[in-house]
């Protein structure tokens, strides 16, 4: 199965940029979507970025214009390059892979990382 496991996380103050890394190991084959989702305490999990294995991204449009997802199929990881952060971007973030096929023939589906937390001080 494929292990998630994310770095980048941190205080930092509002207008700041943080870089969210998630590297996914394993034995890999292809990755189909990989993707960030976040949880501020009290509110549901939610997608903030999305990337297709060819590299085709989608935002929540709360994010709009101020991060980037990207991908490195080669080392199956992804970033999300944060900047003009907001207090309301504060919440544990989660890297998630979908559709993953390996080298086996097998697939798994819905893996999730153990989350980092991304702290907006005003």
């Amino acid at each position: 199965q494929v292990q998630l496991v994310e770095s980048g996380g941190g205080l930092v103050q509002a207008g700041g940029s943080l870089r969210l890394s998630c590297a996914a190991s394993g034995s890999i084959k292809s990755i189909v979507t990989m993707g960030w989702y976040r949880q501020a305490p009290g509110k549901q999990r939610e997608l903030v970025a999305s990337i297709t294995s060819g590299g085709s991204p989608k935002y929540a449009d709360a994010v709009k214009g101020r991060f980037t997802i990207s991908r490195d199929n080669a080392k199956n990881t992804v970033y999300l390059q944060m900047n003009s952060l907001k207090p309301e971007d504060t919440a544990v973030y989660y890297c998630n892979a979908a559709a993953v096929i390996y080298y086996s023939g097998s697939y798994s589906s819905g893996s999730w990382g153990q989350g980092t937390q991304v702290t907006v001080s005003s």
